[in-house]
């Protein structure tokens, strides 16, 4: 009896150990298999990959700050980060509103927040002269008591924050940043203009970050920071910075862009697919996959990790003003329809708008330069049949690449299935902080927002 003791005991600490070994290390877990669909969309994506394979379309992880492409004059660190995360979320920021009723009510993020993709709720977001949230921004409408010019809205859709490391040049018309494609627009950057700041000589996010401050009303003052601490993070994120310059609007742009660079979608199942996880996405999304990067061709334009590109084109979208629903401060003649050319002056680049990135598009279902479209598969369908609906676009101006992919309906349903699902990130809320050394409510901070948000 006591040697079968030992021996069960015996027995049983080799199970214990197998299982511990097994736990300890992934790679004695058999992997899913690789089918022959899986290997034919990784032959795709190889052969659209120039020279790197599947790293091409990988993000690296938000704290590899190593791989994360940043502007050499504003190198990534925790701190910066760190205090970035919360400048972009303070609406403590909001101390030069136009009227007294908006002060402390809006941030960065009321236009940019993670449940929307880091966009707006909205098809046209409102920061300052704002009210309200609804369940994602969607119930956000203009203060009765404002007046219309006092508000603080965008005469065209506002593009995602998030992954926008992998965009040297910011906004639509490209008009943010002193570097790349921007050398040679110097006769642009007006004086008394947000573009102006491009002589500061940052790229795209941090140009934006820093012009943003000003052009949506954010500021701070030397008391504020004391009593909040913010002065103890801005000392850990710019110690090299002298005193009398470490807290500026300038550094706080800096800390902002420092932040959206960090900004990645991951968690996508499609960045999982590309890790060696070939059951994170179902067969219609690899076939899906296989057209986007295939017969339909989206990738010429739509490539790297963000599936986005530094290339201009005009595909005759509507504008913002062409919306169902009423939009504030749009005018038939803003430069801003003219997209490129807006910025430039050069009528070659007249209706030319930039490539957006394409994850976690259904977040806020506005999409193209004016919001018009209202489901990613009405964007893919309209790419098909490659028709231009603004007739304030001179068929000239059209891009040469917009012709007719010649998918049927079942394939521009299967790349839709793609781009909705397997480029959607569900854990965007990990980028948000808990809360701000304010303590303050945000996005939004008025009393309805404050209301719906559970601040109260």
């Amino acid at each position: 009896m006591p040697s079968l003791k030992i021996t069960s005991v015996f027995f049983l600490l080799v199970v214990i150990l197998l299982q511990a070994c097994i736990s300890d290390d992934d790679s004695s877990v058999p992997s899913p298999e690789k089918s022959e669909l899986d290997q034919q969309l990784e032959q795709v994506l190889v052969e659209n990959a120039p020279g790197n394979g599947l790293a091409h379309f990988r993000f690296p992880a938000s704290e590899d700050f190593n791989r994360i492409p940043q502007d050499p004059k504003n190198w990534l660190s925790a701190e910066k980060v760190a205090l970035g995360r919360l400048l972009f979320h303070e609406t403590g920021l909001a101390i030069k509103p136009k009227q007294n009723a908006g002060l402390g009510t809006y941030s960065c993020a009321s236009c940019h927040f993670a449940s929307a993709g880091f966009q707006a709720g909205r098809f046209q977001g409102i920061g300052e002269g704002g009210t309200g949230f609804g369940v994602n921004g969607e119930g956000r409408d203009a203060d009765a008591t404002y007046s219309v010019n006092d508000l603080d809205v965008q005469p065209i859709r506002s593009p995602s924050a998030m992954n926008g490391a992998y965009q040297e040049v910011m906004l639509w018309n490209g008009q943010f940043g002193a570097t790349g494609m921007n050398l040679g627009t110097e006769n642009a950057w007006a004086p008394n203009t947000p573009i102006f700041n491009n002589y500061l000589g940052f790229q795209g996010l941090e140009t934006q970050a820093i012009a943003g401050l000003t052009v949506h009303r954010l500021d701070m003052d030397t008391a504020w920071l004391e009593s909040t601490g913010y002065k103890a993070l801005f000392d850990a994120a710019f110690p090299d910075v002298p005193a009398e310059e470490r807290y500026t609007k300038i550094t706080s742009g800096l800390a902002i862009a420092a932040y959206e660079r960090t900004l990645f979608a991951n968690e996508a199942p499609f960045q999982a697919w590309l890790a060696g996880d070939y059951d994170a996405m179902s067969a219609a999304e690899k076939e899906g996959a296989l057209l986007f990067f295939g017969k339909a061709g989206c990738n010429s334009c739509h490539t790297g990790p963000a599936l986005n590109s530094m290339a201009f084109y005009a595909l005759g979208m509507k504008d913002l003003f062409d919306c169902d629903e009423p939009t504030f401060l749009t005018a038939v003649d803003s430069p801003a329809d003219l997209g490129r050319g807006g910025f430039t002056g050069r009528p070659e680049d007249n209706y030319k708008f930039k490539v957006p990135q394409l994850y976690n598009l259904k977040d806020s279902p506005f999409f193209g330069h004016g919001g018009t479209f209202r489901s990613v598969r009405d964007v893919v369908a309209y790419k098909n049949a490659a028709v231009a609906e603004n007739p304030d676009v001179p068929a000239h101006y059209l891009a040469s690449s917009f012709v007719s992919l010649g998918l049927t309906e079942t394939e521009i349903d299967a790349i839709t299935l793609f781009l909705e699902n397997a480029l959607y990130d569900p854990n965007l809320k990990r980028y948000v902080p808990e809360s701000l050394p304010s303590g303050n409510c945000f996005p939004n901070n008025d009393a309805l927002s404050r209301q719906q948000l559970g601040c109260e």
